[in-house]
């Protein structure tokens, strides 16, 4: 028998077995154009998820803005702050929180809830997350979310 006709040269072998460049770079462009199409629907996921945790505990603050209220025939004011709902003002003798459970916690962003009483427009006080910009104003995901 002839051996080189039942066994494959090494080079031949390495051949059959690899990829070429070209093989290599579809893959790379495949799942290049992937992450392009995935990352941006999964990143506004995201940024609609912290939108929707500032909108839900700024919620449960005016709720607990509210119960103070009730409780002690005024809203804290501006220099109380957030506070005032889980530690009792000196002037707040009918206070019977904590309103809120643990530390008033930071916005999804990492920045301080804003409260602010009386508040602007007539209201009786404002509570305000300056959102993704962690600056007043701004627009789309950096706008700020008020009740």
């Amino acid at each position: 028998m002839n051996k080189t006709s039942t066994h494959a040269s090494p080079r031949r072998v390495a051949r059959q077995l690899g990829f070429t460049l070209l093989e290599l770079l579809v893959v790379i462009l495949i799942i290049g154009l992937l992450t392009g199409i995935v990352a941006p629907r999964f990143m506004s996921q995201i940024s609609r998820s912290e939108v929707t945790t500032a909108r839900a505990q700024l919620d449960a603050f005016r709720k607990a803005v509210e119960a103070f209220r009730i409780d002690n025939g005024r809203y804290p004011t501006t220099a109380e702050g957030l506070d005032a709902l889980v530690t009792a003002p000196a002037d707040a003798p009918r206070w019977h929180g904590p309103y809120l459970q643990g530390a008033i916690p930071l916005d999804p962003w990492g920045t301080k809830y804003e409260y602010r009483s009386p508040g602007t427009n007539g209201h009786d006080y404002d509570l305000t997350s300056l959102g993704r910009g962690r600056a007043p104003g701004g627009s789309g995901d950096d706008a700020d979310i008020t009740l």
